[in-house]
């Protein structure tokens, strides 16, 4: 049938929906250079979302125009909408025919088009993964790995992400008219400088830099040059031409090199806007990018700083690597620059600052945010989680590798350190890694005392394990442990907490009532002696002596509420690595189960940072915070009773912090198991409806969890469906 690009696919005769099952896709234009340069077919059914099935791309076409495919719809779908990147503004006739083949038909179709589209040796391949994963899990086993395979050699070449970034292009709010329509519905429309440096970039770079500011949808800006003192006169020439073409470019041009934070302030010194907004040379923006900050800044007036997400792009125009980042998290910006690209500052802000500070090039836009901050509340750093700025990749740029611009490392550690010792932290700075930062806070002298609350019912050769390394292992000048004995009924439970008891350091208490995970740390709490409290499992075993010294110097912190671990299961896999509200329906640990040496999602599994909730496991907190807020609820006895904690202590205007510089072992639910019977299913399921109740809309808005990311099992994974702030909502 003729239909025109883009059009929705008829269903079958009488039917209501395309049944589930294997398809081959022809397209073929009218004529041969009308096609696209790349079809996709978006799918929609009534499954759980899956990013890799709602949007497939499918194989360039052939020199005949013809795009043919196969195509496995998972389920009855209701809709099937083809379409194809850059039609232009006229439809695309185009003739279709879905043809649906069986499961044998569509293997020798996946087979020929990869032979003839890739290589006949990438067929082979192709086959005998198939073969392989048949014979070990069965003829569904086997379709899936070829399809899998297919798809990566034909369609998804660009991986999960070019996927992901085509689906929110072609998402409604995404569209010409809806851009338009935000535009015009903007009370009021501030001038926004883009403050851009340029030394000497490849024309190519620095063109399409250009070309992506004039491009914006958004036209109250102006861009703001500082030449400095390119060698070369083409990019002088192209500067002039620029500022020809359009009478929103400004240009100056430093009679000496003086480096980027200088070039900056020249570039800077031309701003007239109400905003500035900071570029480097051979960087793009997305087409939306200053609506979509403007539109979050008048959503948010009490905002003075913001920032979007970021990804990068390489030489070929392939966008990778994408950073879907926290809302605004001080500890995490001590440790990496996750403010960067796209930053907005209002112009008054940096006035007020100075500019940019010499001394730090390489990192002085994460210097200017460490100044910038230290004005400013919480508050009034916002964030706007959309992948406004794409920074360029190639040889040599410390997108492709921090490495790559190691000064800019040094003079990063220079201002994270200025930083702190303006603002009176006991802390040094030094270099983790390209890009990252360690700081060590110093302990007070004295070092406070610390109780340490540790529930037991039997289990003996957990507990010895668990206080020979509190008491033995662990270096802590003053720290006392209380155990509390949940009715214990083994005769060597009983010997050997008369035993441990006689060193000055413990206290057996009883606690003679059902389990009541809360009840039991209330208890303990009101009979402590510490001025810092520590929550510890029976199950925790201690692998470094340093790991209580690490977790007090930040819970001291007097913005601090409650301090986790890096946890680990006795295989040294990750086990807790900080608490994700959402997960689950309530929350749940993102990284269970990863190596222990994993970075984690731009290496925040090596950065202390806050997060909504830690488990309390191993939780540290100061006496006085955890009495502010009334202690653990007696209401939840098992299960989220730590997330609901961290999240009074939240709501009571402190932060929770994680460090993966503290690391035991937690061999999980050793003494009291796990919930697997209809009894302890169903407290489960009462304690989680307790938390959707109380806490609410909180549960799907983690602050340090990004909302293009998903909640259903592909941890720190692309959402299918990003949730609202990601779509452009600003509530």
């Amino acid at each position: 049938m003729v239909e025109y690009l883009p059009c929705t696919l008829a269903l079958p005769a009488g039917a209501q929906a395309h049944p589930g099952g294997w398809y081959l896709l022809t397209v073929r234009p009218a004529a041969v250079q009308a096609v696209p340069d790349r079809l996709y077919l978006q799918v929609e059914d009534a499954g759980p979302p899956c990013a890799h099935e709602a949007c497939v791309v499918l194989p360039q076409a052939g020199p005949d125009g013809c795009a043919r495919a196969l195509v496995r719809l998972r389920m009855d779908t209701q809709v099937l909408r083809l379409g194809g990147l850059h039609c232009g503004a006229e439809p695309v006739p185009v003739t279709v025919r879905l043809r649906r083949v069986g499961k044998l038909r569509a293997l020798a179709a996946m087979l020929a088009l990869v032979w003839t589209r890739a290589t006949p040796r990438a067929a082979l391949g192709l086959l005998a993964q198939a073969l392989w994963r048949m014979l070990r899990g069965g003829l569904r086993a086997g379709g899936d790995a070829a399809y899998a395979r297919y798809r990566a050699l034909l369609g998804d070449g660009g991986g999960e992400y070019a996927g992901w970034v085509l689906r929110q292009a072609l998402a409604p709010e995404a569209q010409p008219a809806a851009l338009q329509a935000r535009l015009a519905a903007l009370p009021h429309r501030p001038r926004v400088s883009l403050v851009l440096p340029v030394h000497a970039p490849p024309e190519r770079w620095l063109r399409a830099c250009l070309d992506s500011v004039l491009a914006q949808v958004y036209p109250q800006w102006e861009l703001c040059i500082a030449d400095d003192a390119s060698p070369t006169p083409r990019t002088r020439e192209v500067l002039a031409e620029y500022q020809r073409r359009d009478g929103r470019i400004r240009v100056v041009t430093r009679p000496s090199n003086g480096h980027i934070a200088a070039a900056s302030n020249s570039a800077l010194a031309l701003a007239t806007g109400d905003w500035v907004a900071l570029l480097d040379h051979d960087d793009m923006l997305a087409p939306q990018a200053l609506l979509a900050m403007v539109e979050a800044a008048q959503a948010h007036p009490q905002w003075r700083l913001l920032y979007s997400d970021e990804d990068k792009v390489d030489a070929d125009g392939r966008r990778f690597d994408p950073y879907f980042k926290p809302d605004f998290n001080y500890p995490l910006l001590l440790g990496q620059n996750c403010i960067c690209h796209l930053g907005m500052y209002a112009a008054d802000l940096l006035r007020e600052v100075g500019g940019f500070q010499p001394g730090v090039d390489g990192s002085q836009d994460w210097d200017l945010a460490l100044r910038c901050v230290e004005r400013l509340q919480p508050a009034q750093i916002g964030h706007v989680p959309q992948v406004l700025y794409h920074w360029r990749a190639i040889p040599g740029s410390t997108a492709t590798a921090a490495a790559a611009k190691d000064y800019a490392t040094a003079a990063a550690q220079r201002a994270v350190q200025a930083h702190l010792d303006r603002t009176g932290q006991a802390a040094r700075a030094t270099v983790a890694a390209p890009g990252r930062i360690r700081v060590h806070r110093a302990l007070p002298v004295p070092p406070p005392r610390v109780s340490l609350i540790v529930p037991t019912r039997d289990r003996v050769d957990l507990l010895r394990t668990c206080l020979h390394g509190l008491l033995e292992r662990t270096d802590y000048p003053a720290m006392d442990v209380l155990v509390v004995d949940n009715q214990s009924r083994q005769p060597e439970t009983h010997a050997y907490l008369e035993t441990v008891a006689r060193d000055p350091r413990v206290r057996v208490l009883r606690f003679d009532a059902p389990f009541n995970y809360s009840a039991i740390n209330n208890a303990a709490a009101r009979q402590a002696q510490g001025d810092v409290l520590g929550l510890i499992n029976n199950d925790i075993e201690v692998l470094d002596a340093h790991w209580l010294r690490e977790m007090v110097a930040e819970a001291v912190v007097p913005q601090v509420g409650a301090v986790g671990a890096l946890l680990l299961y006795p295989d040294m896999r990750i086990q807790h690595a900080g608490v994700i509200l959402g997960i689950g329906g309530v929350a749940g640990h993102p990284w269970c189960g990863m190596p222990r040496d994993s970075d984690g999602q731009m290496g925040r599994l090596r950065q202390v940072q806050a997060l909504s909730a830690v488990t309390g496991a191993c939780l540290l907190l100061r006496r006085a915070v955890f009495d502010a807020v009334g202690g653990l609820d007696e209401a939840l006895p098992v299960a989220f009773n730590d997330v609901d904690l961290c999240l009074r202590i939240r709501a009571a205007g402190y932060r929770n912090v994680w460090t993966p510089h503290a690391v035991l072992v937690h061999n999980e639910s050793a003494t009291r198991g796990y919930d697997t019977t209809a009894e302890k299913h169903a407290r489960l399921l009462r304690e989680a409806a307790f938390m959707q109740a109380r806490w609410g809309a909180e549960l799907l808005s983690d602050p340090a969890y990004n909302p293009n990311l998903d909640l259903d099992g592909n941890h720190f994974g692309l959402a299918a469906a990003p949730r609202e702030r990601a779509r452009g909502g600003h509530g």
